[in-house]
């Protein structure tokens, strides 16, 4: 899989562009705040029509438009998909194959995206929410209708805060309304608590080998779902539900005195180990950027290995952040397999066959330039 080519209008600082690119490697040189980062979120919104960066769709909107479009030209192995996105700033419209498409989650996963920037360095090190994120939208673009599920949960998990909040405030006795939101909670939070631990498995897969080629074999990583219930991975749904009814049972008064809901995926997290020890707690930085680098790597095959199709690496400004022997076997890894974005202010010093044989894309101002 690879975009053939990318068209921006009114995006960001970008009015107008059109670019054609390679299915290798695309490097794209810029001073800061001229645009490089802004054309690789382009991509990434294309993909999962939400942005990495900020949760305000607006501002990924020229400031002086009323709209922002992306669109782009997908390469796969049998045939070549238009795809689009359009962003109001009241909402968004997605287009596949020129059709427009009634649900978000009947267009992700169309394109897919393993993104690396230096804030998922903090991948490891980061609050939960970060780790939440990265689970949900590396598994909602294999399988879309995990988001479906997610979406469902939110919308039920908003009501039940509320009415909790509500109850804690009096303005609300009846608490049949309350089970009733329970039994939807748990619902959703069992099939997306199964998914997860699905997806866990796949993930350990390929990144414990990984991790150890680039660890010299010195160190075997571990990857632990820590759920808000005491659950098993192989526990059957039936299990889990009958889990998620009775904790929610005993811990009642306790979420009406706060006016929250206490358990969920949404309060779940994950645990990195190198030989047994807790990366976010006793790693070193080395170990905490070997392990995210690990992940990473491990995304792309992942992916792979479920759709049949390597899907796009986008590297923001991450080459810098790595020392030479991470950048180099990044760089390995991905060579001759994965159409790569690279947004950097400058190569120099990057010595690899890899970035040797890359298109040169210059951006000022919102202007992007391929150099001959």
């Amino acid at each position: 899989m690879y975009i053939e080519q990318l068209t921006l209008k009114s995006y960001r600082n970008y009015e107008q562009a059109n670019i054609t690119f390679n299915n290798k490697i695309n490097v794209i040189i810029g001073e800061n705040a001229q645009g490089k980062t802004n054309l690789l979120e382009a991509i990434y919104v294309l993909a999962f029509t939400q942005s990495y960066r900020t949760s305000r769709d607006q501002e990924l909107i020229k400031w002086d438009k009323d709209f922002a479009k992306v669109s782009a030209i997908i390469s796969k192995k049998n045939s070549n998909i238009p795809i689009e996105l359009i962003i109001y700033k009241g909402g968004k419209k997605v287009k596949l194959n020129d059709l427009e498409q009634r649900k978000l989650s009947e267009y992700v996963g169309n394109l897919n995206i393993v993104m690396f920037a230096p804030e998922d360095l903090t991948l490891i090190k980061g609050p939960p929410n970060i780790r939440r994120r990265f689970i949900d939208m590396e598994l909602g673009q294999i399988q879309p209708i995990y988001l479906y599920h997610l979406g469902q949960y939110q919308k039920v998990l908003k009501q039940r805060n509320h009415l909790l909040k509500s109850i804690r405030k009096n303005k609300a006795t009846d608490r049949t309304f309350l089970q009733i939101l329970t039994e939807k909670l748990i619902s959703h939070a069992v099939i997306i608590l199964k998914k997860r631990f699905s997806f866990i498995k796949m993930l350990r897969k390929w990144a414990i080998p990984l991790h150890l080629k680039l660890s010299r074999k010195l160190e075997t990583l571990e990857i632990l779902y820590d759920s808000s219930i005491d659950v098993l991975e192989d526990d059957k749904e039936e299990k889990i539900e009958e889990k998620y009814f009775q904790r929610f049972k005993e811990i009642e008064q306790n979420e009406i005195d706060r006016g929250m809901t206490l358990i969920g995926p949404h309060r779940d997290d994950l645990s990195f180990y190198i030989n047994g020890q807790n990366v976010k707690i006793f790693g070193s930085q080395g170990q905490q950027r070997t392990t995210a680098l690990s992940i990473k790597l491990a995304e792309i095959e992942l992916i792979y290995h479920e759709i049949d199709e390597y899907p796009i690496l986008l590297l923001d400004d991450v080459l810098s952040e790595l020392d030479d022997e991470r950048q180099t076997h990044l760089l390995n890894s991905i060579q001759g397999k994965v159409q790569t974005f690279v947004s950097t202010t400058n190569i120099d010093g990057i010595d690899h066959a890899t970035i040797q044989e890359a298109d040169i894309f210059t951006v000022k101002n919102g202007n992007i330039k391929k150099e001959q």
